[in-house]
């Protein structure tokens, strides 16, 4: 009985201890507590407090009643949800995209950070890494309509197609050629931009490595293989846990689609969130119905992203948590 008093206190004592460790922390670094202050009122006022509102989710709303006093109907949305072939249609597209583009653009931000710090020349070096990331600040609209005009019905590829006696194609109303489409632009619109957190990563590899490299004789692409990747590839395992975590919003590319998209190309290019953007502008708004669509969403990323990250530790590298 006294070894088991003398450990309760002990870890009593223990436990003040940390307390105490802690005020003292937290007054030493004061000024930085009290910078948090707005960004943590900022996420609780805008992330937090409408968590509430995922309620709506399981009710059917009355605009008199308001959200609190709305009736409940328990999971009658998700089922209407998940047997709208509509719904599943855009789930297959979702999916399908973000593959594509997890496949055809992730790797290359990496590869074109690889060949920028390969470069030794740094007036090349910014004239590339400017041009490039670019197109990442012209919005989708006025891209859009540059696209359009180059792959469209009328557009300069066509008149250079039926010169040359070959037949017409559309490219962003024909299902064959839409996906591709979807593919080229975004990597061509992100792929300096998404480049630069690898830029940062390379800048923080000790360039003792590189000098012990050239010492043993490493050719370039040696030290490539040794010294660049490995430097690099922490930052690469977190970059891809967030993009699996995200990729039911198609990579952040709803703008792309919904500008690009029509009617002859649903069947491929409905995604989720622009299967939500119609249904919502041509049905009505049903409140309890859209939320059930961005909760079950938002479940499935999570269980995406706890996913990648499970598979990332296995394989050795530290995850996001």
């Amino acid at each position: 009985m006294l070894d088991k008093a003398a450990i309760t206190a002990n870890r009593k004592y223990l436990k003040s201890k940390k307390r105490e460790s802690l005020l003292k922390a937290i007054l030493n670094y004061k000024y930085f507590y009290i910078m948090l202050i707005p960004i943590l009122v900022w996420y609780i006022v805008f992330c937090y407090a409408p968590m509430y509102g995922t309620t709506l989710a399981f009710k059917t709303y009355n605009y008199s009643k308001g959200i609190i006093g709305s009736p409940w109907i328990g999971f009658a949305h998700f089922k209407e949800i998940l047997s709208d072939f509509q719904y599943i249609s855009a789930v297959k597209n979702t999916l399908i995209i973000s593959f594509g583009k997890l496949i055809l653009h992730f790797p290359i931000p990496i590869i074109l950070a690889i060949l920028l710090n390969e470069i030794t020349k740094q007036r090349a070096k910014r004239f590339f890494q400017t041009t490039l990331t670019f197109p990442h600040f012209v919005s989708w609209v006025v891209l859009a309509g540059i696209i359009t005009n180059i792959l469209g019905q009328n557009g300069v590829v066509n008149q250079i197609i039926t010169h040359l006696g070959m037949e017409n194609v559309n490219f962003l109303s024909n299902p064959d050629t839409f996906r591709p489409v979807i593919y080229i632009t975004h990597i061509w619109k992100e792929m300096g931009w998404d480049s630069i957190i690898y830029m940062a990563a390379l800048a923080g590899i000790n360039p003792d490595l590189y000098e012990a490299a050239d010492i043993d004789g490493a050719n370039r692409w040696q030290k490539i293989c040794n010294v660049t990747w490995p430097g690099i590839r922490p930052t690469v395992a977190i970059m891809l846990i967030l993009y699996v975590g995200n990729m039911l919003n198609i990579g952040g590319s709803f703008d792309q689609i919904l500008n690009l998209y029509s009617s002859p190309v649903y069947s491929v290019a409905d995604t989720i969130d622009t299967f939500i953007y119609r249904t919502t502008f041509t049905t009505g708004a049903d409140f309890g119905y859209m939320t059930a669509l961005g909760l079950l969403k938002s479940s499935v990323n999570l269980v995406m992203i706890y996913t990648a990250n499970t598979i990332v530790k296995k394989s050795g590298e530290q995850g996001l948590f």
